[in-house]
């Protein structure tokens, strides 16, 4: 059975992480979190802060996360297994940009996609 959340995950791109940190931290009132990316991507994160199980995201800086035109990557609830809806996407016309792909054994997997309306979109799973 999924998950009453739809969405799951979002990511918003930057081209200057410390001026977005410093914008959204300013209009939210709120504490941003920086890292690296988890799988050891050449990624640079800010997290939102979040409860236990809530949809939250992160402003995220990487040569392919452009702002603008090609706006934030939502990421939407994969099931049980997102082997699942990846199938049921490409069978429906979907082009699969990153395959289902480990994040850590605790956080589970993602993938990502290019839907009938050329929007990339992302699915998150646990297994």
């Amino acid at each position: 059975m999924m998950s009453p959340n739809v969405a799951v995950w979002f990511e918003i791109p930057v081209s200057d992480l410390a001026r977005a940190i410093g914008f959204y931290e300013t209009v939210f009132a709120v504490t941003l979190s920086q890292s690296g990316c988890p799988s050891g991507m050449p990624i640079r994160l800010a997290l939102f802060p979040a409860e236990k199980d809530a949809v939250t995201g992160c402003l995220i800086e990487h040569e392919d996360a452009k702002p603008g035109g090609d706006g934030p990557v939502i990421y939407l609830n994969g099931g049980s297994d997102l082997s699942e809806p990846l199938a049921r996407a490409e069978a429906a016309g979907a082009r699969i940009v990153v395959p289902k792909t480990p994040i850590t054994p605790e956080l589970g997997f993602f993938a990502q996609l290019i839907d009938s309306e050329g929007n990339r979109i992302g699915l998150h799973s646990l297994n």
